[in-house]
């Protein structure tokens, strides 16, 4: 089996049940990829289930595949989200990239004071589906069986206001307390993991999230690019709470 692909449902999804790709994930299989009848091939749903089986027949506009497999996910029980700063070139996005194939469940931009890369009113939709295309193309990458969600454009307040339901770490080199401690203190709760931009956290940010009630804590010692942090705190949870083992 080489290639993943998603489809837009497999509600009642049976052995036996033939399901189609469609649109471009049809042409990305037959034009692209030269998928052909015999091959085996996976589809998911993006909801935690995932179909298996071999592919009947192949053209740009279906693909069609008979289900030999099914295996259903359930979401995990303690939400991930990664509040992932804006930053210039594509350093954002090589964040969320290797996020999600790292088991982010949701993701959320935002518009640091010290973000150099700025979405204004009109590029702020734009951005946020060019942010859910790369999610999306990580997850058949990665074969995940839940794709996450990438929310609207977050300011400050918004990120605060995280801290109601979930246990907020800003990761801050500079932070007293350790990131696996603040771990073990949020004692099963949602985790919300918040990333600044090249200039990092600034003050007045750290402290509006600290009076919501965010911890800042230190990731390791040494200080990461906006790019690496976000997924170097993901590899840690996938230790720290279980999800690895």
């Amino acid at each position: 089996m080489a290639h993943f692909y998603l489809i837009g449902t497999l509600e009642g999804a049976a052995i036996g049940h033939v399901v189609a790709l469609e649109g471009a994930e049809a042409r990305h299989a037959a034009a692209v990829s030269r998928v052909r009848a015999g091959e085996k091939l996976a589809v998911g749903d993006g909801r935690g289930t995932v179909a298996t089986g071999a592919v009947e027949s192949a053209t740009p506009s279906e693909v069609l595949l008979r289900v030999e497999r099914l295996e259903r996910t359930p979401a995990p029980a303690r939400e991930i989200l990664l509040v992932q700063a804006l930053a210039k070139g594509d350093r954002d996005e090589l964040a969320i990239q290797a996020a999600t194939e790292l088991g982010v469940d949701r993701i959320v931009p935002w518009q640091a004071e010290r973000s150099v890369s700025r979405w204004s009113a009109d590029k702020a939709e734009r951005g946020r589906e060019r942010w859910a295309t790369i999610v999306r193309e990580a997850v058949k990458q990665s074969m995940r069986p839940w794709l996450p969600e990438v929310a609207p454009l977050a300011q400050r307040a918004d990120v605060a206001a995280l801290a109601s339901a979930h246990a907020v770490l800003v990761l801050e080199p500079t932070a007293e307390t350790s990131f696996a401690a603040a771990v073990e203190t949020a004692a099963g709760r949602p985790l919300a993991l918040v990333v600044g931009p090249e200039g990092g956290v600034s003050a007045a940010e750290l402290a509006a999230f600290a009076a919501a009630g965010a911890v800042a804590v230190r990731l390791g010692p040494e200080v990461l690019r906006t790019s690496t942090a976000g997924p170097a705190a993901l590899a840690a949870l996938g230790v720290l709470t279980g999800r690895w083992s």
